[in-house]
């Protein structure tokens, strides 16, 4: 299987970092810079499906674990710190527990161990709708998608995805296909017996409902070292709505 695309920046312990669903490595740059000042070498990752990785119809955890732990083994990383946001955090969930001798901290971004309803139907929809053999520049694309989507912030998210193909061809970076089918893995829960007991942060948005009052006990049966912080003012998208507190709580736990 071929390896992730990554950006690496910086020298020093190893911090990879996977991205949500529809996401991609670069929505991580800006924070990955600062992390890499700060003395770490840093592994901006995109899953499979996603970015300038490969694309395959094999979409779930198991798949995603095991192209994260193919490029450990081809850097020859040891000593890791796993953060991983939304669906990249239940990657990271998973790859912390069945391997933990890989990873030295984790950091959670806004996902709890539990399972999810499937709840990305209209923006795969809209995605899906979207005419891009006829669409011939990035705001045309943006006045279609505004009908469906009406967030500014998201649909911007989901428009850094979209490139030329070549000249004249728009496309997006995600296989859509894929993902649209494959969209309730998404959500799976973390297997009941899994653990991992070694340090780790949840960090939740103080406008987000990913994580809940009631969730903490699942979180602390399966990662007994866990503590779980709150980004103020900041919803699911907490690393780029207040991507100073993110830093600032993200680097105290990384320096204890």
């Amino acid at each position: 299987m071929p390896l992730l695309h990554s950006i690496i920046l910086g020298e020093g312990q190893p911090l990879l970092i996977l991205h949500g669903f529809l996401g991609m490595s670069d929505n991580w740059k800006t924070l990955g810079k600062q992390y890499a000042a700060n003395g770490f070498e840093v592994h901006l990752i995109d899953q499979r499906n996603h970015g300038k990785s490969f694309q395959s119809e094999n979409f779930d955890y198991s798949f995603l674990v095991g192209d994260v732990k193919d490029y450990i083994n081809h850097y020859n990383l040891t000593d890791c710190i796993l953060l991983g946001h939304s669906m990249g955090g239940k990657t990271a969930m998973n790859l912390a527990c069945e391997s933990p001798e890989l990873i030295k901290k984790l950091i959670i971004a806004d996902i709890g161990p539990k399972q999810y309803p499937p709840h990305h139907q209209s923006i795969l929809d809209a995605l899906n709708n979207l005419p891009l053999e006829s669409i011939n520049s990035r705001s045309e694309a943006e006045n279609q998608l505004s009908k469906s989507i009406t967030d500014f912030g998201t649909r911007q998210f989901l428009l850094k995805n979209l490139y030329w193909i070549e000249k004249g061809k728009l496309g997006f970076r995600f296989n859509i296909a894929v993902l649209s089918h494959k969209m309730e893995e998404i959500g799976i829960s973390l297997p009941p017996l899994s653990t991992y007991k070694k340090p780790t942060l949840f960090l939740k948005g103080g406008n987000s409902n990913y994580i809940n009052q009631k969730d903490t006990e699942q979180i602390k049966q399966h990662f007994p070292l866990a503590t779980i912080q709150t980004i103020e003012k900041a919803g699911h998208w907490l690393h780029a709505e207040n991507p100073k507190q993110f830093l600032d709580k993200s680097l105290s736990f990384l320096n204890l």
